[in-house]
């Protein structure tokens, strides 16, 4: 039988966690670890879809807001220099959060560093005449974009 001790050294170990925040959550489990581990899975699970749907309602206005000031041709996503998804501008943002939700992002959803990852995406604005604009999905920063 495994002492108070040993289960938060388990749950230290095994969730990261500090000692404080190990002892609560084998309090908050009554003491047993395994219970303790999956109170704890699912809470990163319940923050990660949080994460996600703040994320996308913030994709939704920032695309809104660039659609806004003037006609789109066809908008890019883009991870890491890469096209990951291109949508002709007759989707207009719905199609845009639409396909991020159905492909990449949904990928993403069993990652807990959602927020690092999402830094790595850009979204490319075709306007006619062919000027190009890139655009940051970092969205803790609103005027992360960079016309060019």
């Amino acid at each position: 039988m495994s002492t108070e001790l040993e289960k938060i050294d388990i749950l230290r170990k095994r969730a990261g966690l500090s000692y404080r925040e190990a002892k609560q959550a084998l309090d908050e489990a009554g003491g047993d670890v395994i219970e303790a581990l999956i109170r704890l899975e699912e809470g990163k699970k319940e923050e990660t879809v949080h994460a996600l749907e703040t994320w996308g309602e913030k994709l939704l206005t920032r695309i809104k807001e660039i659609l806004h000031k003037g006609k789109v041709t066809r908008i890019k996503i883009k991870k890491d220099g890469k096209t990951v998804a291109e949508i002709p501008a007759t989707a207009g943002a719905l199609g845009v959060l639409g396909v991020l939700a159905s492909t990449e992002l949904a990928i993403l959803a069993g990652i807990s560093s959602v927020a690092a990852l999402f830094n790595r995406y850009t979204l490319e604005i075709e306007r006619p005449g062919g000027q190009v604009e890139e655009h940051a999905l970092n969205l803790q920063d609103k005027d992360g974009g960079s016309g060019s």
